[in-house]
């Protein structure tokens, strides 16, 4: 081994081999090496780790909820102390999105710890901290009543089983459970579908089967009404499950004001007939039209700045002739979203208000049916799903019966004009979900008002008017609606539909007569591109060829006075066949920078070949809510935004209108203020200013301008088990001019006060009660004078000046409903009186005049008016 090694290298590996194995001993005697002495042991340094004194916790982020995150996410905040143990900064290493690391951010500020020290000295110190976000659950409460005196029913047995698609079985267990004393079985669930049943204890029977929809984070209510059995030789008596939901998460609105109102209100307000779209006007801005004018005026617009939208599809009228009922039934609505102002650039080609009317999905536990029959009208329902193929169906149907007793009455007593207008409105679904990701609706909803009159006296300043006047309208959609959710992120919907508008009106030997076939399509795309922000782009397109044939007198020009009676002036004919094309793109982003807030900044560009002209409407609107919690929310608001309107058709016309005009404009300013005072009460205080220039004026151009501008007030009580009420008001003014020579007058539509306040109660045993109260200031109108004799007709031609220069009277209407319902196995049966106008006041709606203008009075608007009516629903 070695052999190899140089000799000195072999000598010194055995002196430091015999070294290393020589006893401890042997270093005293070495004179080479004693034993080294051990280093002394270093002073220790005591540290102590922050401690932990308070954590409050972090609040579920509202986005998270949103975006429908269905997983809990931990988030690990990084923080720095001081030496008092104050967290001085705080970043989140690993971000986690949906609005839970500012979440966590916020929730840092209520920690509270003990310092650091180091050998009893305070001192800085870096830690990290968690917080585990779960889930919020869902939160179902059934509440389990009795139909007779709405008391709760203690031990009943409820079962609330997770829907699954047709042709599945269930494989999630059942929630089920006894209704507490106070008839209460609240239960904390994953969201879904599910399907309730609620069996009976003695002496009540069981209630039928419901569909409920349970969103994540959401709390709901529902309320099951359960009848007595009767004798024993009676039949079984159930009731159906009434559903009633308290609060439901929703997407936040695009818009600065956005009015809804629940099923129960649109059906129950006293006045409006149980018809939804006729609770508008109880609204506050919503001014009351004159006379029997079903018109939509809102914050001192024209009737015609207003559009209506059903599922996003427009339509060219709201209201049956007369304003009695609306063209979509309450039976047939979801919801009814009111815009008032400021509303979002997916809506365009309107400078007033935006009402958009949702149709209902039909049910899909099983076949239901419902009948009414009232003095005003008679209606019909069917729905249900069709055999286990997943689709559901709805179709429904109504006719006026004014016709049949009206006509007599006039008759009878001597009236120089007869009258018979009749309404009909149909509407049918055909609606499927394959899962979460797609949805798609089939709609036809249509209506056909018609009115006859016959002029058995002739009029003194109208000598030529005699014989009938006839008026019809009618309208059709078929309309196509799909949804699809590409991702978590993305969504798309669109809407298409074909359809057809009529109008046909006749007075004496004049006309007119139009009939158009309008394609509109509206789509949608919604990304999410951060936590934060979400942008909308769609398209908004139009197309509608028409056919005209008219022979009217022509418009007179502002300012001039008539050149002799209105039936007496040379008509003008027109027969054209053309079309209308306007299509429309948008975008908004949605921002949520910081807590609380909510900003929508969005623009739209419209084109029209009528003016040859594109329109650009930029818009913004703010939210900030100052605090949070049930009744404790206050939320701050404004907005601004450019809203421009086409020219109506007949403005453009080449015979009846003129050229080289472009839209109208609007500039909207609005701020507000609401407040939840209580979980149940909310009031709101909004001011808003409409600045209104290049405005269309007859024969002079876009020269006109104006603005309207009010204070909107509303205290409303949301619906609970027993009562729901509201307390509206409006002040408000509204001016135009002709020219910016001609000075600023009240615009025809200015209503400076509008008060309403409305409420109803059940009483229990099925009876409910409700009464409203209207005072409005008079509408306006515009004064007859004396004037002179006119030879060449043989009538006076009298002066009207100014022009709506005179406000009649203050409109006051008391209004009272009464519901009563009984409860059977399979069905219920309902009547109700709504008495219109219960005080009977004689409201003047018009003025006339004698032949020659010296002598006038009033005419007065509908008397009291009892719908008296019965209602059957399976």
């Amino acid at each position: 081994m070695f052999s190899k090694l140089p000799l000195s290298r072999v000598a010194l590996f055995l002196l430091v081999s015999l070294t290393m194995f020589r006893p401890a001993s042997a270093y005293a005697d070495s004179p080479l090496g004693a034993k080294p002495t051990e280093p002394a042991a270093p002073a220790l340094v005591k540290l102590v780790a922050p401690k932990l004194l308070e954590d409050p916790g972090a609040e579920y982020p509202r986005q998270a909820v949103l975006d429908g995150i269905k997983d809990a996410v931990t988030v690990v905040v990084a923080l720095e102390l001081d030496a008092a143990g104050k967290v001085v900064k705080s970043s989140v290493p690993v971000p986690q999105g949906h609005g839970f690391d500012e979440a966590a951010i916020k929730a840092v500020e209520g920690l509270r710890f003990e310092p650091a020290t180091r050998d009893g000295v305070a001192i800085a110190a870096k830690v990290k901290h968690r917080y585990e976000f779960k889930v919020p659950a869902s939160v179902l409460t059934v509440r389990v009543l009795s139909a007779e005196n709405d008391k709760p029913v203690a031990g009943a047995s409820v079962r609330l089983q997770r829907a699954q698609p047709p042709g599945e079985a269930a494989v999630d267990p059942p929630f089920t459970g006894p209704s507490n004393a106070d008839g209460a079985y609240p239960s904390e669930m994953p969201a879904g579908r599910y399907t309730l049943q609620v069996t009976a204890p003695e002496g009540f029977v069981d209630a039928d089967a419901s569909t409920i929809e349970l969103s994540v984070g959401e709390s709901q209510a529902v309320v099951v009404r359960l009848s007595l059995k009767a004798v024993p030789k009676a039949a079984a008596r159930s009731d159906e499950a009434v559903l009633t939901v308290r609060a439901r998460s929703k997407r936040p609105a695009r818009e600065v004001t956005k009015r809804t109102l629940e099923q129960r209100e649109l059906s129950r307000i006293p006045g409006t007939g149980g018809d939804a779209l006729r609770a508008i006007t109880y609204l506050p801005g919503v001014a009351r039209p004159p006379g029997l004018a079903g018109l939509l005026i809102v914050r001192g617009a024209a009737p015609q700045d207003t559009t209506v939208y059903v599922d996003g599809t427009p339509i060219p009228l709201v209201y049956h002739f007369g304003g009695l009922s609306s063209v979509i039934p309450t039976e047939m609505v979801e919801r009814l979203d009111f815009y008032p102002g400021n509303f979002s650039s997916q809506y365009g080609r309107a400078m007033g208000g935006i009402v958009d009317v949702g149709l209902r999905e039909p049910k899909s536990d099983r076949l239901h049916a419902m009948g009414q029959i009232d003095l005003i009208d008679a209606r019909a329902l069917a729905e249900g799903p069709i055999g286990k193929s997943g689709w559901r169906f709805a179709v429904a149907g109504r006719r006026s019966w004014v016709d049949v007793w009206l006509g007599p009455v006039l008759e009878a007593a001597g009236s120089s004009v007869t009258a018979a207008p009749v309404y009909y409105d149909g509407q049918a679904v055909l609606e499927k979900n394959w899962d979460d990701k797609h949805d798609f609706r089939l709609a036809l909803f249509g209506s056909s008002d018609n009115l006859k009159l016959l002029l058995r006296n002739t009029s003194g300043s109208e000598p030529a008017l005699t014989g009938g006047v006839g008026l019809s309208t009618s309208f059709w959609r078929l309309q196509a609606r799909y949804k699809y959710k590409l991702s978590d992120a993305t969504e798309f919907k669109t809407t298409a539909a074909y359809g057809n508008d009529t109008v046909e009106f006749s007075l004496g030997d004049n006309y007119f007569t139009l009939s158009t076939h309008p394609l509109s399509l509206r789509s949608e795309v919604t990304h999410k591109l951060s936590r934060r922000v979400t942008m909308n782009t769609g398209i908004d397109w139009l197309y509608s060829p028409y056919s005209i044939s008219i022979r009217l007198p022509p418009i007179a020009t502002p300012g001039e006075p008539p050149s002799g009676p209105f039936s007496a002036r040379r008509p003008l004919t027109l027969n054209e066949d053309s079309s209308l094309y306007r299509p429309a793109l948008y975008t908004e982003f949605e921002l949520t920078p910081w807590k609380g807030s909510r900003i929508v900044s969005g623009a739209r560009l419209d084109y029209s070949r009528e003016t040859k002209n594109w329109d650009p409407a930029p818009r913004f609107v703010a939210r900030q809510d100052l605090n949070y919690g049930a009744g404790k929310r206050t939320t701050l608001k404004g907005g601004i935004g450019i809203f421009r309107q086409t020219p109506q058709p007949q403005d453009t016309n080449l015979v009846f209108g003129q050229t080289g005009i472009t839209s109208n404009r609007a500039v909207h300013y609005t701020v507000g203020v609401e407040r939840e005072l209580t979980p149940q009460i909310e009031a709101s205080v909004e001011g808003f200013y409409r600045d209104l220039d290049n405005l269309v004026v007859p024969t002079l151009g876009n020269q006109g301008s104006g603005y309207s501008m009010g204070l909107e007030t509303l205290v409303r009580y949301k619906p609970d088990d027993h009562f729901f009420g509201f307390l509206a008001y409006t002040l408000s003014r509204s001016m135009r001019r002709n020219t910016d020579a001609d000075p600023l007058r009240l615009f025809q539509y200015d209503q400076t006060h509008i008060l309403t306040a409305t409420g109803s109660y059940r009483m229990g045993k099925g009876w409910e009660l409700g009464a409203s109260l209207r005072l409005v200031s008079g509408s306006m109108t515009t004064p007859r004078q004396y004037g002179f004799f006119d030879e060449s007709v043989g009538t006076y031609n009298p002066i009207s000046f100014p022009p709506f220069g005179e406000r009649l009277p203050m409109f006051k209407k008391v209004d009272i409903r009464v519901d009563k319902a009984w409860v059977y196995k399979s069905w219920t049966l309902k009547a109700y009186l709504d008495l219109q106008n219960a005080t009977n006041q004689s409201n003047p709606e018009s003025v006339s005049y004698n032949y020659n203008s010296t002598q006038r009075q009033y005419g007065a608007g509908l008397p009291v008016i009892p719908s008296l009516g019965v209602r059957g629903e399976l």
